[in-house]
């Protein structure tokens, strides 16, 4: 059977022995076979990658991906996250199943570029029909692997909470939908490309009852749980004055701490709570752009890799990055640790690390995904070192201190995504004019 055989790119493992160098990748059935220098071209299609670095994919561990049709709205650009998020609320009201469905394929194109091979997506409102399979239609598209979260809001501005009560649901349908979305679009094998996570909206647009409800459901279920937690000082304000407590212990109440939890932001996790989740397994998804767009903070991120806590990357939504560019990520979150605990506190091997290996292991996939090893998925980044972007560079593998943050190839499962540069199988122009012609709609009120 013909494979393929990836020859002589600079490798970077990210496995346990931090091995690199100079070796060939043979990928056979959507899993590495075998990594070592010189392998044997047998019956295999080669791909040269002289002078290319080759990692693990990239892992997206949070995105609102229907944001990507409402970058750098006006009257949120220089909100914090409350009045952001107001003014953002009336304008994702008006979006369509199709708008769902196209924002997803279009996030997923940009990750893709960026190099990222698997993301997931928390998809909290469904405005005019919209489903969560939306999503996941628009990322199938692409080919990266999709972990969909099935979000909710059901406490209303009527009821003391942020968003409009037109986008607020039943908690009893949104338990019901959960429960269907999980049994009709969730694979739990390792080759999956499709996975279904529940992952009410944040602990200001639920209630107590539902954030309990839906941790019993996930584990019920077998899937895993996801919400925004101590994004900023309003988050923590509101928690203290709503239940009378901090995010973590709130979260531990409800029993959302655990190794099938991940929470986004908390960038102001305080040194009990960092103990708690290190302790508990309990995963974060750190976005930095998005903490600075939002003024929201610096993560205590240097803190949480030492207690233990699994660190993963997020871009967050494309209305508060404003982008969806995984590598950019990574490379803010080296320079925000630096700038936070000293130029020492974020090496460049570790950021990369925590960008593939990392969110593997947040969104529980770290056995199979994240790291070049054999038996692993089969899903690596090559990035073509001998642009003017790394030219003068003197270590390939600092790729995000001197490299490229768009990919020359990309596979997913052992299959190309993007090849020479170029996204297969999506008409980029098309896609973006398409968008454009979304965003003027949305505009205009319809």
């Amino acid at each position: 059977m013909t494979h393929r055989l990836i020859r002589g790119g600079h490798v970077l493992c990210m496995d346990d022995a931090g091995r690199e160098g100079v070796l060939d990748i043979r990928l056979r059935g959507g899993v590495i076979e075998e990594i070592g220098p010189g392998l044997a071209v047998e019956d295999a299609e080669v791909l040269g990658a002289e002078g290319c670095l080759v990692t693990p994919g990239l892992v997206n561990t949070h995105h609102h991906m229907f944001q990507s049709l409402t970058r750098a709205v006006p009257a949120g650009q220089d909100a914090l996250l409350f009045g952001w998020l107001k003014a953002l609320y009336p304008i994702w009201g008006r979006m369509t199943p199709q708008d769902i469905r196209l924002s997803a394929r279009l996030a997923s194109a940009e990750l893709a570029l960026s190099g990222c091979s698997m993301s997931s997506d928390h998809l909290y409102l469904f405005p005019n029909g919209a489903r969560l399979e939306d999503s996941i239609e628009g990322a199938g598209e692409v080919g990266i692997r999709f972990l969909a979260t099935r979000g909710a809001m059901s406490i209303g501005e009527s009821s003391g909470g942020l968003p409009p009560d037109a986008l607020v649901e039943d908690e009893a349908a949104i338990l019901e939908d959960c429960a269907r979305v999980v049994d009709a679009f969730h694979d739990p094998s390792e080759a999956a490309m499709v996975q279904v996570g529940i992952a009410p909206c944040s602990p200001f647009s639920v209630s107590r009852e539902l954030m309990r409800d839906a941790a019993i459901l996930a584990r019920e279920k077998g899937v895993r749980l996801h919400t925004h937690l101590a994004e900023n000082e309003e988050d923590i304000a509101y928690s203290q004055a709503n239940f009378g407590c901090r995010p973590g212990q709130y979260a531990q109440e409800l029993g959302w701490v655990g190794d099938d939890v991940w929470h986004a932001h908390c960038v102001k996790l305080d040194s009990a709570e960092i103990d708690l989740f290190a302790h508990t397994r309990t995963g974060v998804a750190h976005c930095p752009c998005s903490n600075c767009r939002l003024g929201s903070g610096i993560a205590p991120v240097r803190a949480m890799c030492d207690a233990g806590v699994p660190v993963g990357l997020g871009v967050d939504g494309s209305a508060s990055n404003d982008a969806g560019n995984l590598a950019a990520e990574a490379r803010m979150a080296l320079l925000m640790a630096r700038v936070r605990d000293g130029a020492d506190a974020m090496p460049a091997r570790e950021a990369l690390a925590i960008a593939t290996r990392g969110g593997a292991e947040v969104l529980g996939r770290g056995g199979h995904l994240g790291r070049l090893a054999p038996g692993y998925r089969a899903d690596l980044a090559l990035w073509d070192m001998s642009g003017v972007e790394a030219a003068g560079n003197w270590d390939r593998a600092a790729l995000l201190l001197a490299g490229p943050m768009r990919v020359r190839d990309l596979f997913v499962e052992g299959r190309p995504v993007v090849q020479a540069g170029v996204l297969l199988g999506v008409d980029t122009r098309a896609l973006a004019q398409e968008a454009a012609a979304a965003v003027e709609r949305l505009a205009n009120g319809g």
